[in-house]
């Protein structure tokens, strides 16, 4: 399966000249999705951030999909990698339009969300990964993580630790490579199961402001 030549697909919260130097923030949706399923969790984020919301290439069911997942919920490293370059290819031109890039993902797209923070380190001020994992390139190459074991990648990771969605090998792997290549604040949530909770959000508001905006 290959991504469709179509342009992409993207809400802003503002698109003026009012979001120029101004941080970006972008949400990726989880697997069956939608560009419209994490604009809400702005009004509880900060309001100096432009928020962009992405929909995935990928139709899957009544929604959208970054790349194929098996019954076992399993992938393809190219697949990974051919939304990712797909995903770089919108976001590159705004890099110069605004003072930071930063990355939410929501399951699914926190592989996205760290995938592309691997693969443009320079260009990726931080990330915010929600119920989600880090995906296990293999052999395939398309990763700078000598990058990031240099610069580490300031990283907020929060998560049920009894999430039913998220398989045990994705949290071992992620377990594993967060400690060399991240600046890491990770929270555990009880009873959230494969969800977002208010408690979380204000965590991730303070972890914007203080790792994006530098407020203490």
């Amino acid at each position: 399966m290959t991504i469709p030549d179509q342009a992409p697909v993207a809400i802003i919260s503002r698109n003026d000249e009012s979001r120029l130097g101004t941080p970006l923030l972008v949400f990726l949706h989880g697997y069956g999705s939608n560009e419209q399923d994490l604009m809400g969790l702005s009004q509880h984020l900060p309001e100096e951030f432009t928020y962009l919301s992405v929909r995935a290439p990928l139709q899957a069911g009544p929604g959208y999909s970054w790349f194929p997942l098996t019954q076992e919920i399993d992938y393809s490293i190219e697949s990974v990698a051919r939304s990712v370059e797909a995903l770089w290819a919108l976001l590159e031109p705004l890099v110069k339009q605004h003072s930071s890039i930063t990355l939410l993902g929501f399951s699914q797209g926190m592989a996205m969300a760290t995938s592309l923070a691997r693969y443009q380190p320079d260009s990726i001020e931080a990330v915010v990964g929600l119920s989600g994992f880090a995906v296990d390139p293999g052999p395939l190459d398309i990763f700078d993580d000598a990058k990031l074991a240099e610069k580490p990648l300031p990283l907020f990771w929060g998560r049920d630790l009894s999430d039913p969605v998220i398989t045990r090998d994705k949290i071992e792997y992620t377990l594993g490579w967060v400690p060399g290549h991240t600046e890491l604040a990770s929270e555990t949530y009880r009873q959230i199961g494969h969800s977002v909770c208010m408690e979380e959000l204000q965590d991730v508001a303070e972890f914007l402001n203080r790792v994006v905006l530098g407020k203490s």
